[in-house]
């Protein structure tokens, strides 16, 4: 069922996971672990591990763990493993109860980014969870922060090109759910009924996508499961996504103007210079105009207007005293864009619509150069042809394009790679629709209405098709309303009980 709410205008898997006994200090450079790697002994429980580094942190203590999975979790001849790391979060005084604790699994967004510690469990989602009973795990999804984290070095070590592909294409939704899987497997063991076995799971933005998967995967593993700005349309390509996402970007630009129409003249001044200009970052990317634009980006989350103003406001006025942009600006601009530290952020980023043999082919650049080139264009001698050469140029946002493998200092060394798996069409199938429609899992999801990342009607049509969702539709928040406010998660919960009913 959908709440709207605008108050401001059973495939089970054979295999089992093995506790690192390797700690981070003495991390390999390799991305794959070798298979020799032998846990401590096959009869400690995880949880009663002695040589787990640990450590409190305001409300909860700390226990970082690493777990070896299967590369290839389908081809059990297939030996090569991947280390995943997980937070585990006690609730402070309840550090005996940990074999009894249900765990709440936090799976964050990308594809390709990493869990960052919280300097507290007192507040946020955390204390929210915590409050409901839940010890916490949140997870390195492979391919990110210390889970065989995916970067030029490290792909380089798997030889070719084609070998480095096929290594990658084991890095979607699919295998992060079967590791998520094992894990539970392991920190659950000895438990002695089903339903204590069992995990809640909270996915954010990318994250719902995964639980999604894992809801078709897995059902008979969750207790519950919240979604926050991530119930994932339910396609086999990614073109739909564009045809609906920037005509959304259209309507943020037009308020960012609105809000600083000062910047209209700014920005022109800044696309101006950059058409005329070589411009190198203090990596040795390459500002361009058209990188440039990619900050808009921002403008899906709370205070990013703001953010983006202060970086033209900058901008313009280097090049408006000095004539060129200082190394601070740069450095700035630089900082603001992730795609060089989380490279999978790019080269994976049209694979997570990807299904039953269909390939990206750069789906949000095609779409743009059939339907938005003129609306989003960089190129100032076009920009002066237009039928209004003095309107503004518009930033765009999350999507990804060929040429980012030429601007991007990282992600040039991970060209011939991203073009292979932009073309590959070997992808299965994340989301099975028949275990979906029969869901008996409570699901509770909230779906931002101006939402510029994922789309708002798609996620309806899923939440439509997952038996017992429980959707909330707000223009309240962004796409970043779970990092908000906590009445976000407490809402969720409060959907879940049954405590809030159809408005």
């Amino acid at each position: 069922m959908s709440i709207h709410n605008l108050p401001k205008s059973t495939v089970a898997q054979s295999g089992s996971v093995q506790p690192s006994s390797v700690q981070p200090s003495s991390v390999q450079p390799s991305s794959v672990q070798p298979t020799t790697t032998q846990p401590i002994s096959a009869d400690i429980h995880e949880l009663d591990r002695t040589d787990i580094e640990s450590y409190y942190i305001p409300g909860g203590k700390v226990y970082e763990r690493f777990f070896d999975c299967p590369l290839d979790h389908q081809q059990t001849a297939d030996t090569r493993q991947v280390r995943v790391f997980a937070r585990h979060i006690v609730p402070v005084g309840k550090e005996d109860q940990m074999h009894s604790l249900p765990f709440i699994v936090y799976l964050q967004g990308g594809p390709g980014f990493e869990c960052s510690l919280p300097s507290s469990v007192k507040g946020g989602w955390y204390a929210t969870a915590i409050s409901e009973g839940f010890q916490l795990l949140l997870v390195d999804q492979r391919g990110t922060g210390l889970s065989a984290p995916i970067s030029a070095h490290t792909l380089a070590q798997h030889g070719s090109t084609t070998a480095q592909a096929e290594y990658v294409q084991h890095f979607r939704a699919d295998s992060i759910v079967r590791d998520c899987e094992l894990i539970r497997k392991a920190l659950c063991r000895g438990r002695t009924s089903a339903a204590s076995q069992k995990v809640a799971l909270l996915g954010q933005s990318f994250g719902g996508f995964c639980i999604t998967t894992y809801l078709s995967l897995f059902p008979n593993s969750i207790s519950r499961a919240l979604i926050t700005g991530g119930v994932p349309p339910l396609l086999d390509s990614p073109d739909a996504v564009y045809h609906a996402t920037y005509p959304r970007m259209i309507t943020r630009n037009q308020q960012y103007y609105a809000k600083f129409p000062r910047d209209i003249a700014r920005v022109r001044t800044i696309i101006e210079h950059l058409n005329a200009a070589d411009v190198v970052l203090p990596d040795g990317g390459c500002l361009t105009a058209r990188r440039f634009q990619q900050l808009g980006i921002s403008f899906g989350r709370t205070g990013g207007f703001d953010s983006v103003h202060r970086l033209v406001l900058r901008a313009a006025s280097d090049l408006e005293t000095a004539g060129s942009l200082s190394v601070s600006a740069l450095t700035e601009i630089a900082a603001a864009q992730s795609f060089d530290t989380n490279p999978l952020y790019c080269i994976m980023h049209e694979s997570i619509y990807c299904q039953n043999g269909n390939a990206s082919r750069w789906a949000a650049h095609r779409v743009r150069e059939a339907s938005f080139a003129s609306t989003f264009e960089h190129q100032w001698d076009r920009i002066l042809q237009r039928s209004d050469p003095a309107a503004p140029v518009y930033f765009t946002g999350e999507s990804v394009y060929p040429w980012m493998l030429d601007d991007y200092a990282e992600l040039r060394r991970l060209k011939d790679v991203a073009l292979s798996l932009a073309e590959y069409t070997g992808w299965g199938r994340l989301y099975d629709t028949d275990v979906l429609a029969a869901n008996t899992v409570p699901v509770a999801a909230v779906s931002y209405y101006n939402d510029m990342f994922v789309d708002v009607g798609l996620s309806e049509r899923t939440a439509q098709t997952i038996a017992g969702c429980h959707q909330w539709i707000t223009n309240e928040f962004h796409h970043n309303g779970l990092g908000v406010s906590s009445h976000v998660p407490e809402y969720l919960f409060r959907l879940l009980k049954g405590d809030i009913t159809d408005l």
